[in-house]
């Protein structure tokens, strides 16, 4: 006869069943086994549940509605040089911004200073995405609600756009037109487009005008051309409204020393002046290389109008302001002045207080000899005029920034 009755002394975790000469555990304890699992299990499906109805959680992002008095700014290319400035003064200004980067040029280092500026949640948001991907784009538009678009994104070295022109065509043509079939296709109302003075090419009469014919001679101004040319002509049949801002050449950096200029180590050859000069103060080249001293000039070398970023971004905010719908607004963006190169260098080796080895090369293609514009219209239309005008203490302020940061953003500043 079976005892089926329980002995208090036998423990009864340790207990185990015999039957025909075979050891078995105690299916109590099995059941035990499985049972915390399934009761884990079943805590964790509350838990989710439980989540996902929180109200804070199932309530929607501030980036993907709109709100009564702020107004959302998507900046294409915000972990770039350029376009991390514009991003900085929109914030400082109140705008709700949305960085998409794909950080091939831009830095990661950059959102971070931004991110940890402006950390209330509904300021600033940063995605990692690359604007050729149309599946990514559409993504991007469909998740946000966006009032604006500054659109800065590109590659944008000259000589590297005769290197390798089809990337340039690919990157601002085709993206720009991505950019704006979106926005078309979810409402977005104003764009606010990063052009260049590389469209003029090299006309014979100085300054250049917005009247000035475009005949651009390097991938780089054809590319952006071909992009202004299609915003202009989907502009002619919508209520959109459009701001060009054809800028020249871009220095200095923000005057708090939060940001700077911190380009690829590998895209050192194609950057721009500024960048080079500042690597070899910093004896991080061997020298600088001025390439071009043949042209028809006072010195022989290119003359360029250099305008400070601050400058620049001010002129973006500006025709955010002023943006019409149904309009476009074409603008030069610079000093109304031209400066040689040697004359950029003496003035960089004042500021540096560094006397940079110089080595004088032949031409670079694509380049052109003079350069410079007249602002008159964005003076008239816009109420904007460059205030930083001194190139010397422009690059004062932008020595100080890499001084401070010999690594530009740190190792951790790109994906």
């Amino acid at each position: 006869m079976l005892n089926i009755g329980r002995s208090r002394s036998q423990p009864r975790a340790t207990r185990a069943m015999s039957l025909g000469g075979m050891d078995y555990a105690d299916p109590k304890r099995k059941g035990n086994y499985f049972g915390k699992i399934l009761l884990a299990a079943a805590l964790t499906t509350l838990c989710i549940i439980m989540i996902k109805r929180s109200p804070s959680l199932n309530s929607p992002s501030p980036f993907s509605i709109r709100e009564p008095g702020v107004i959302h700014v998507l900046v294409t290319g915000g972990a770039g040089y350029i376009g991390s400035h514009a991003a900085l003064r929109l914030l400082k200004d109140n705008y709700r911004v949305t960085i998409v980067d794909n950080l091939s040029r831009g830095n990661l280092g950059a959102v971070r200073v931004l991110q940890n500026l402006f950390s209330e949640p509904g300021r600033l948001q940063f995605i990692y995405a690359d604007l050729g991907d149309p599946k990514s784009v559409d993504k991007i538009f469909s998740e946000n609600k966006f009032d604006a678009v500054m659109h800065f994104a590109a590659v944008a070295y000259v000589g590297e756009s005769t290197m390798d022109p089809l990337k340039y065509y690919h990157n601002i043509t085709s993206n720009t037109l991505l950019v704006v079939e979106n926005m078309a296709k979810y409402g977005v109302k104003t764009l606010i487009y990063s052009s260049t003075c590389a469209t003029y090419g090299e006309p014979e009469k100085m300054p250049i005008t917005e009247e000035t014919e475009q005949h651009p001679i390097n991938p780089y101004g054809k590319a952006k051309k071909m992009a202004e040319d299609i915003i202009i002509d989907f502009s002619k049949n919508s209520k959109m409204a459009v701001m060009i801002l054809r800028y020249f050449n871009v220095i200095g950096s923000d005057p708090e020393g939060r940001l700077g200029e911190a380009p690829r180590p590998e895209l050192r050859e194609h950057g721009r002046i500024s960048g080079a000069c500042f690597d070899a103060a910093r004896s991080i080249t061997s020298g600088l290389k001025v390439k071009g001293t043949d042209y028809k000039t006072p010195d022989g070398t290119c003359i360029r109008d250099y305008i400070d970023v601050t400058d620049l971004v001010d002129a973006h905010v500006k025709a955010l302001q002023k943006a019409e719908p149904g309009k476009v607004g074409i603008y030069n963006v610079g000093t109304g002045k031209g400066r040689s190169v040697k004359e950029f260098v003496d003035a960089c080796k004042k500021a540096t207080g560094v006397d940079i080895k110089v080595d004088y090369l032949p031409r670079r293609p694509g380049d052109y000899a003079e350069v410079y514009s007249d602002p008159t219209k964005i003076r008239v239309e816009l109420n904007w005029t460059a205030q930083h005008t001194d190139l010397e203490k422009s690059l004062q302020v932008a020595w100080k920034w890499q001084k401070y940061h010999r690594d530009g953003y740190g190792i951790a500043s790109a994906i």
